[in-house]
């Protein structure tokens, strides 16, 4: 039977979700604990991948085993024996044919920023001390839905078949102790939201017009486009899916 798992995790250990060789990864540890627990080898397929450092408030990935009698239970068991970075919300069972990754049709990330020191934050945001012009980053932002191919945001040497994503809102928020970038598609490049704040911040602190988007996009670049902000700053808040597949849930 084929279940999703919902869960979140906390990326600073980690080398990222995927499994690599000699690094600890997210999927290493979530594929140990069931296959203990569960008494059988388990692997999982996850809706996507996050580099290492990053965060996910909201993942999720499937995975094909015998029935599971008390998933109350299991996900109990799973979250007293898994670190205390990655925590389990939810399993429940799906359709045979329903997949985590290539079902998923949507996914939101949020970027953190922090103005000021803080010893709170300091593993969760990037603290950026030199003004920025929040209403030029947003006029920037805006310009990302005109577009579809971000080959200039993509990791170099990437073998991707395309580099068209459809970017559906882009935008920052400034709140009390931190400023917030959201930014959703119903894919992304690899290191593309990094890159993409990094060139809005160069905006924000003046070396770019927000119209400088354009050339950058065109250029097809990555040279051309700003340097990536680090990894910690980085959160995977939502993986959209049809309804249909959350009405398969028993239990």
């Amino acid at each position: 039977m084929r279940y999703f798992i919902q869960f979140s995790y906390f990326g600073k250990a980690y080398h990222g979700w995927q499994n690599q060789p000699n690094a600890i990864t997210v999927q290493e540890e979530l594929e140990k604990a069931l296959s203990t627990l569960l008494r059988q080898k388990v692997a999982v397929v996850g809706a996507g991948r996050t580099d290492a450092g990053v965060h996910a408030k909201q993942m999720f990935c499937h995975l094909d085993v015998d029935a599971i009698s008390d998933i109350d239970d299991l996900v109990y068991r799973l979250n007293a024996f898994l670190p205390d970075d990655i925590a389990i919300q939810r399993i429940f069972q799906v359709a045979d044919d329903a997949h985590a990754r290539f079902d998923a049709v949507e996914r939101t990330y949020e970027y953190w920023l922090v103005k000021e020191k803080d010893p709170f934050l300091f593993d969760c945001a990037h603290f950026i001390k030199q003004p920025l012009d929040v209403d030029a980053m947003n006029q920037a932002a805006k310009i990302l839905l005109d577009y579809t191919d971000f080959e200039c945001f993509s990791k170099s040497n990437t073998d991707v078949k395309t580099f068209n994503c459809d970017v559906r809102e882009a935008f920052w928020k400034v709140d009390e102790d931190k400023w917030v970038f959201t930014i959703a598609a119903d894919r992304f490049l690899r290191n593309m939201v990094r890159a993409v704040v990094g060139t809005l911040l160069d905006v924000g602190m003046g070396k770019m017009s927000p119209e400088g988007i354009h050339q950058v996009i065109a250029s097809k670049d990555r040279g051309e486009a700003g340097a990536s902000v680090p990894a910690k700053g980085l959160y995977l808040t939502k993986v959209s899916y049809p309804k249909e597949i959350f009405n398969e849930q028993k239990g």
